[in-house]
């Protein structure tokens, strides 16, 4: 998104100012619910709060193209009526994590054992290079789900890849690698690794006792879509494995 004021790209840190990620769809909605038109919000915006915003900018809003500044967002929020909350949007980057916080880098930098310039470089370009130690850090200071951790860190790939890599051959090989990548117990992973394990050699066997029959296929598909899946699999079978 840009900067509604200073027109930068906000997917990287504006250097004036820095915003919560912005749900736009609802600003939208609010607005239709109370009756109001995009050149009712920027008169109050102006009227309440001083804010020279025009209603071309409002519907930028609203259509995603811009995104209000802090101060803008928490003022359209008094003019719709909303808590601002209600105008954020689920946070998905180390960035918005950070600013729904309320942290600075420096502060959170600190707060998770890492230099600022380091930890600035890592928010900057979306990959995550801590350790174990700041990994379970930086998930415990945002209170990041596990699954928020990995999209956030950018490691969706990469633990997609190692799952089906674990339950296609020899998962205990997987447990080590997997912990270093997720601020998780390791016997907890292991867990977790032998249950998909187990249900995917069981489509497998299912595959091979009806050799030559018509579910031979089906089975098959079943066995791709389980590897497809693997991810939102895991996430499910982490919750309740403990």
């Amino acid at each position: 998104m840009v900067c509604s004021r200073h027109g930068l790209d906000t997917s990287t840190v504006c250097p004036v100012h820095s915003s919560p990620p912005f749900n736009a769809p609802a600003a939208r909605r609010l607005r239709a619910a109370l009756g109001m038109a995009p050149g009712h919000v920027a008169y109050g915006l102006r009227a309440q709060y001083g804010l020279l915003v025009a209603p071309e900018t409002v519907m930028a809003w609203e259509r995603g193209e811009l995104s209000p500044t802090s101060a803008e967002l928490t003022a359209l929020a008094g003019v719709l009526w909303c808590s601002p909350g209600e105008l954020y949007a689920e946070p998905v980057t180390l960035r918005e994590h950070r600013l729904s916080r309320g942290l600075d880098p420096e502060d959170l930098a600190r707060r998770i054992g890492l230099e600022a310039n380091s930890y600035q470089k890592m928010e900057d370009t979306g990959r995550w290079k801590g350790n174990e130690r700041q990994s379970a850090a930086l998930a415990s200071v945002l209170g990041l789900t596990l699954a928020q951790f990995v999209t956030a860190t950018g490691k969706q790939d990469e633990l997609a890849e190692m799952l089906r890599s674990a339950v296609t051959t020899r998962w205990q090989a997987y447990a080590k690698p997997l912990a270093k990548l997720l601020p998780v117990p390791k016997a907890h992973l292991e867990r977790v690794l032998e249950v998909l394990h187990n249900e995917y050699q069981s489509l497998m066997v299912a595959t091979l006792s009806w050799g030559g029959g018509g579910g031979t296929a089906g089975t098959g598909d079943a066995g791709r879509e389980f590897l497809a899946d693997i991810v939102n699999r895991f996430w499910s079978v982490a919750g309740g494995a403990r």
